[in-house]
């Protein structure tokens, strides 16, 4: 329908239809003229109310798990925590009195202890260094597209897989010195003449049970590098590439920064995890001979086995120190260190 139109040429303000068309366009008058609010709507979620009801149910769902984890880990370990203050002893158990600082004393004045701890050093440092860098060399190879990867990546970590005690065992074997497999290649190889007795010389028995330590935990830092190396993208490689980095460059600068954190959590739990880690020193020598292979764990296993409870957990108690305080420089410092190249 046309508009009706004034004379000259312009609408008609008195007209009816013009006067309809400006009340539909102005905008109705509100009382609090301020920014449109948007109201939620109908198919919004709404968060659940919490109630004493609803909380009962979670509390009936967690009581299982609470007591189990506090019977069997909360209850031995201050169980085991008063013992190192107590004369705890299976051979006399009609004197448990409390001796207060006894125990650590006898454990400090014995020069084992001192013996024990160098072979402690020995054990992790020559455990840790050749499985990082094997580990980490195996990742990287690893990492890349080939035919059957799948299949070599079963094969590493197989020995995961198995018992360390069962390692122990089989590297005793290994290393016996009358029918062992290692003196037969060597004296095939004319690397020696005559047998060597691994594990009964004082000399060569750590160096028999690391390299064993060595085999079963590489595995560990490939499956942990690994994993972190996949999750780096390939167009950093591919920049890197343009920029002309090579192989040493790319390592040093684009993987080993991407990584940092996960290469420094490993570490830590690999060191915490050798340091406790008797299985394969028991299955191979027990601590012999003459306690040149007994590390802090497995020679509080064996006062353990000799009935002094007592003395065992204040040699507990004194590894769960070590480790805490190992554990606060490592973490600071690997973090000031982020900070630093950051």
């Amino acid at each position: 329908m046309e508009e009706p139109v004034g004379l000259a040429g312009r609408p008609d303000v008195n007209s009816p239809t013009t006067d309809t068309q400006d009340r539909q366009a102005a905008p109705p008058p509100t009382d609090n003229p301020g920014p449109a609010v948007a109201r939620p709507t109908a198919q919004r979620s709404r968060r659940p109310v919490f109630t004493g009801r609803r909380g009962l149910s979670i509390a009936a769902f967690m009581a299982p798990a609470a007591v189990f984890v506090a019977i069997f880990v909360y209850y031995p370990m201050i169980a085991g925590g008063q013992m190192a203050f107590r004369n705890w002893n299976l051979n006399d158990l009609t004197d448990t009195s409390w001796v207060g600082l006894k125990n650590f004393r006898e454990i400090l004045a014995d020069p084992v202890f001192y013996t024990v701890l160098g072979n402690t050093a020995v054990w992790v440092v020559g455990s840790i260094v050749p499985q990082f860098v094997i580990g980490f060399a195996i990742a990287l190879w690893l990492r890349r597209k080939f035919r059957f990867r799948g299949l070599y990546q079963a094969l590493i970590f197989f020995p995961w897989a198995i018992s360390g005690f069962l390692i122990g065992i089989l590297f005793r074997w290994m290393f016996n010195s009358e029918f062992g497999v290692i003196n037969d290649l060597l004296e095939k190889a004319h690397v020696i003449d005559t047998p060597i007795p691994w594990l009964a010389d004082p000399k060569t028995a750590m160096t028999a049970v690391v390299i064993a330590n060595i085999w079963y935990g590489v595995t560990f830092f490939t499956i942990m590098i690994l994993a972190a190396l996949q999750s780096i993208p390939d167009e950093i490689y591919e920049a890197g590439a343009i920029d002309g980095a090579g192989k040493v460059r790319t390592l040093f600068q684009i993987t080993i920064p991407s990584i940092r954190g996960t290469l420094a959590l490993t570490v830590l739990l690999r060191v915490i995890w050798i340091f406790n880690f008797p299985d394969i020193i028991f299955g191979m020598t027990g601590g012999g001979p003459s306690n040149e292979t007994h590390i802090v764990t497995t020679w509080m296993i064996s006062i353990t086995q000799q009935g002094d409870y007592g003395k065992a957990s204040a040699i507990g108690l004194i590894v769960v120190a070590m480790l805490m305080v190992f554990s606060v420089f490592y973490l600071t410092a690997t973090r000031e260190r982020n900070g630093t190249t950051s």
